[in-house]
This record gives C-alpha cells, sequence and structure tokens, in this order.
C-alpha cells in the first residue's frame, strides 16, 4: 500500500465559502458536490460538476488533499498520490 506524502499540508482551516463552491457563487453558477481543501480552506466543486473549481485549485496552487464537504461524509482525496482516506486526516500537531 502507498502512503500519503503530503500529510504535513492538513492545516486545521476553517471553510472560505461556507454557502459553497467560491468560483460558482462568484459566476452564478451551479454544482453537484462540494470539496474543501485541507490547506487553505477553499470551498470548491467536484468533478462531476461543471466547471471541476476543487480540482482547478488543486492544480493552480499545489494544495494536494481535499476533503468532502458534504453533510455525513468523511473522506479525503490526495490528488498527487491518488489516495482516499476515510476518515479525512487531521492536522499533525506542531
Amino acid at each position: 500500500m502507498t502512503a500519503c506524502t503530503h500529510l504535513d499540508e492538513v492545516r486545521d482551516v476553517e471553510p472560505g465559502t461556507p454557502q459553497g463552491c467560491q468560483e460558482c457563487l462568484e459566476a452564478g453558477g451551479g454544482w453537484v458536490h462540494l470539496r474543501m481543501c485541507l490547506s487553505c480552506g477553499h470551498i470548491g466543486c467536484c468533478d462531476s460538476s461543471p466547471s471541476r473549481h476543487a480540482t482547478r485549485h488543486h492544480v493552480t496552487t499545489g494544495h494536494p488533499i481535499v476533503a468532502s464537504f458534504e453533510p455525513g461524509e468523511t473522506w479525503a482525496w490526495c490528488y498527487p498520490d491518488e489516495l482516499v482516506f476515510d476518515p479525512a486526516p487531521k492536522p499533525l500537531p506542531r
């Protein structure tokens, strides 16, 4: 099994736009499901959504791990390592 090499980038973040996908809200667009960046709190729409803002955020920033921002879901995804976590990783103690 492959280990994630990006857990040190998980931060104790607050959702930037808890009401929905930041870019979709600004553009008046819609989404299917939401993801939260565990490095900065950016909320973006999933890859099933028309604009795929969560993945665009990863490509633009290099932030590696997103968590589901859907009620009742506890999983996360590391883009570079292509690994699923359930439950999502917590920030490492400092």
